[in-house]
Formats: C-alpha cells, structure tokens, sequence
C-alpha cells in the first residue's frame, strides 16, 4: 500500500508540476482550483458512499478501548518517522522526545498499546517530510486535491511519497499484511472523524483547503500560530 502510495503522489506531483505556470485566476495558492474540485467531489463522493459507512461500522462494533489502543499502537509506529524528521530538522531535544516515546511506549507500553510516555509528560510531536521539506527553506508550492488522499500542496505531495517509501510497516512481511495494516490506520483515523462533519461552514471545498494550509503552517512553525482545527489527526481527513 504504501508503495503504490508513493507511485501515485509522485506521478500526480509530477502531473501537477508540469501545470506550473498555469493559472486560473482567484485564490493564488490553488491556481488548478477547476481540477482540484473535480477530485475533490470525486473524493466526497467515495467518502460518503464507502468510508463513512464502513468507519460508522468499524465505531459501532470497536470497543472505545481497543479504538484507542490501535490508535496508540500506530502513533508509535509513527515515532520512528517523527525521530528522523526531528534529525533532519536539527531538532535534537524532540529527537530525543520522540525516541524516549518510542522506547516507553514499545517495552512498558507493551508494543505501544498504551501511551506510557504521553502519560509521564513525553508529549507527542507529528513531523513528516513536508515538514522537513519547509524547514530546509522549500515553499508550499501550489495548494493540490490528491485523488483519495485528500488536501496537500505540492511540496506536501513530493513529501507523503518520500514518508510511504520509508514508511516502517514497509518491512512487514508477508506484504498483505502491510495492506491490512494500513487500511487498519486509515479506517481507524476516518471513524475518529465522524461527526467533524459539523464543523464544516460556506464552501466545503474551500473550507478544507483552508484548514489543510493553516494545519500545515501551525504543525511547521511547531504551534506558534493559532489552532481553531482540533487535533492533529484532522490534516488527515480524507476529501
């Protein structure tokens, strides 16, 4: 899955980058706004007719507490990124953060399941590629809807690709597994979604958009902008 993943963002990228100097007036960050929408509605669609109600299922029939021991479970395997990122950042105290999480959480957190870590203090930080990506000066680039992965740019984009290629669960065997694993993820973190659909005002497409791009900004500038948009897992909400 997350080879294909990596296949997809990066021929999309690609895509995308040969349309750089194109623009369709309006909102300058999405100059393919007629194409981002059209994805987008391709996405919504797919969203209420297949992810909503398998997520709505997953939540009826899921004990609360296995809900949020999977959740655990994959916000640790997510350490390990968060650790290489935190280097390539030069950020060496949440490297150590992160490690300190991952080492809690894998042994005394039995593999994860409980957050041990989250409990004594060490609190969790999400960073990826993209991040990295604008620490090293790299802009946004033009804002994209990517086909079942939701809201991203394109620097985003080229990042997600790079994130799926090293992605740990990459070296689960036999590779079904890693399928099923991340399935489990993304319909794990669409159910603890559902209701969010409230909070949605005006133009819905636009209104994601501009959540993704303050979620990023706040997540790159480490929380030193205004949160009006929840928590972390809401840049994941897949339209």
């Amino acid at each position: 899955m997350e080879r294909i993943a990596c296949t997809w963002v990066l021929l999309l990228s690609v895509f995308y980058g040969a349309l750089a100097f194109a623009d369709e007036g309006g909102d300058p960050r999405d100059p393919w706004e007629g194409l981002n929408r059209a994805i987008f509605a391709f996405n919504d669609t797919a969203d209420l007719y297949l992810l909503q109600p398998v997520a709505r299922g997953y939540k009826k029939v899921t004990p609360t507490f296995v809900d949020q021991s999977l959740a655990n479970v994959f916000n640790n395997i997510g350490e390990v990124q968060n650790i290489g990122n935190d280097i390539l950042q030069g950020e060496g105290l949440d490297a150590l953060t992160s490690t300190g999480r991952f080492v809690i959480n894998t042994t005394v957190g039995v593999l994860g399941i409980f957050d041990v870590a989250g409990a004594i203090g060490l609190k969790r930080d999400s960073e990826d590629f993209g991040q990295t990506l604008a620490v090293w000066g790299v802009g946004n680039g033009p804002f994209i809807m990517l086909p079942l992965l939701g809201p991203s740019t394109l620097r985003d984009g080229v990042g997600l690709g790079v994130d799926s290629y090293t992605a740990i669960t990459r070296e689960i065997d036999p590779e079904r597994a890693q399928y099923g694993m991340t399935l489990l993820d993304l319909l794990q973190v669409r159910a603890s979604l559902l209701g969010s659909e409230d909070l949605v005002s005006g133009d819905k497409y636009t209104f994601f958009k501009d959540v993704y791009l303050q979620r990023r900004d706040f997540l790159i500038n480490d929380g030193k902008l205004e949160d009006d948009f929840g928590d972390e897992d809401f840049e994941s909400f897949d339209f």
